[in-house]
Order: C-alpha cells, then structure tokens, then sequence
C-alpha cells in the first residue's frame, strides 16, 4: 500500500505569513521520505465545510508547479480538477506543461464539478449536472486524443478543436488520469471507460468501497476492459498518526480489496511534524 497526502487546507496559524514555507516544507519531508504521492484541491474558494471563501485557497496548477520544483521523487496531481475550470485543451496543454518540467511525474485528477457558488463566484459557467458529464466525457477524449499521433480536429457537442497539437509530449507519452467520484452510472463508467485510476471516499468503510469496486468491474464487463488495469485509490478519513492501530488495520482490509494508495489529510496546525510522523511511524506499517 502506498501513501499520499492531500493538502486540503492552508487555514495553519499564521498563514498570511508562513502558507508557501508550510506547504513546501511538508511537500519536502513527503518526498524525501517516500510519500508517493501529494495532490492539492483544485477549487477558487475553499469548501464551506471547511471555512467557506474567507479562507485562503490557492490555484491549483500554480501551486503544484511551485511543489515540482522543490521535489524530485513524489508524484503530483489535483484531487480534482472540475471539468469547467479550464478549456480541455488547455487543461491537456498545462498538465503535460506540469509533467515535462517535473521529470514525468504529473497526475490528471479530474471529475465533473459540483461547487456552484465558486462558479458564480468569479462568473465561470456552471451547466447543468448532466451537461457537465457529457463535457467530461469530451474531455477525456481530447486529452487521450492530444497525448496521441493524431493532431488532427476534434468535433464534439460542446467542445470543437481544429488541432490537438501538444508539443513536447508527456514524459511517459501520456499523463495517468485518474477520475475521481463514485457515482454509480456516470463516473464509474468513465472511469472503466477512460481512466488509468478511481478515487473513492471512505465514509461507509471498506464495505462500502468494495461496492463501488464491485460496480466498477461490471462497468467494465460491458466496455471489455480489464479490471485490474484500474488503479484503485482512496480518500481516507482520519488521522494515522492519532489513530496508527485503526489505520494500519483498515489499510489491511482496502489492501485486500485491490486498494493500492490511500492519501489522508493533515488534520493538525503543523502540517510538517504530523508529516514527519507519517512518515516515520505510519508509512512503515502499510
């Protein structure tokens, strides 16, 4: 099992002053200590769950080409970019940008949106939920089509490309994309469909995970593709350090379940030290 960290929240004491130090000090002690991979929330404001708009929340593209270099080994992605934030072409455009500069280590996490006061925020069109599927299903195809030996056009109901010129090409001819959400009809398809990777929460525990595996491999059935080409991530709820025998033990349960990453949030003010102890305690026992 693999571990990540999901820097969700900047809102640490004196933010204002120390935010860019804090987080590329936590990215450091990650990548040096053998996190596989650190992902950043991809949103205009925070979450109202967490604080609302008046907390600090930073551009996520930017903010991972600051951590890319001031690392060498971990990996990087957005947990995850909405399908209405960028143009798909560009979106394809600036996360190959992110892999070349990183040495290959870039991620596309992405899903179909779903915070509309940040889109009527800063006046990005917000469509309905079923229009912003089928336009995340379009994206995934102008990517696949851009990190291919076809630059041709691409004619889609809401997206029309003359060129899907992308120059250079990902490190590794393509950038893994991992589509994130468990809803049942849509996302998963898409992910059995299109995606190299699934992210699933773990609110309902290893139970309800292995549902949603389980309606994943009869998406792929029908699409034929192989299950267990998908990698199989979580987002898991707590803290390994405050509670190291309860996530040692669930991590045996979703490992058995084909799981393979699991990223957990910094729940405390010092984002560096509660990393420094996954990394010497956590990490070890998974």
């Amino acid at each position: 099992m693999d571990l990540g960290i999901h820097y969700a929240s900047f809102s640490h004491p004196e933010w204002d002053r120390r935010l860019a130090d804090r987080l590329a000090g936590t990215v450091r002690i990650a990548d040096e200590g053998g996190i596989s991979l650190f992902t950043v929330m991809d949103h205009y404001f925070q979450m109202e769950m967490s604080g609302g708009p008046g907390e600090p929340m930073l551009e996520g593209y930017t903010t991972l080409g600051y951590l890319a270099g001031r690392t060498e080994r971990i990996r990087l992605g957005l947990m995850v970019t909405g399908v209405t934030y960028r143009h798909p072409g560009l979106l394809a455009k600036i996360v190959t940008t992110l892999d070349v500069l990183s040495g290959g280590r870039a991620w596309l996490g992405i899903g179909a949106a779903w915070y509309e006061r940040e889109h009527a925020g800063l006046g990005v069109p917000y469509p309905p939920v079923g229009e912003r599927f089928d336009r995340l299903e379009e994206t995934l195809r102008i990517c696949a089509q851009m990190w291919s030996d076809d630059d041709g056009p691409f004619e889609g109901e809401h997206y029309r490309l003359a060129e899907t010129i992308c120059v250079p090409r990902p490190v590794h001819g393509r950038v893994p994309v991992l589509v994130g959400g468990s809803g049942e009809r849509r996302t998963l398809r898409l992910v059995a469909e299109y995606a190299d990777a699934c992210n699933l929460f773990t609110g309902e525990g290893p139970a309800g995970v292995a549902a949603k595996l389980d309606v994943l491999r009869r998406h792929c059935d029908d699409v034929d593709r192989d299950y267990d080409e998908i990698r199989k991530t979580i987002l898991w709820f707590g803290d390994p350090v405050a509670e190291p025998d309860r996530f040692a033990r669930e991590m045996e349960e979703y490992a058995g379940l084909g799981v393979s990453l699991a990223a957990v949030m910094p729940p405390t003010d010092d984002p560096e030290g509660w990393a420094a102890a996954l990394v010497e305690q956590a990490l070890p026992r998974v």
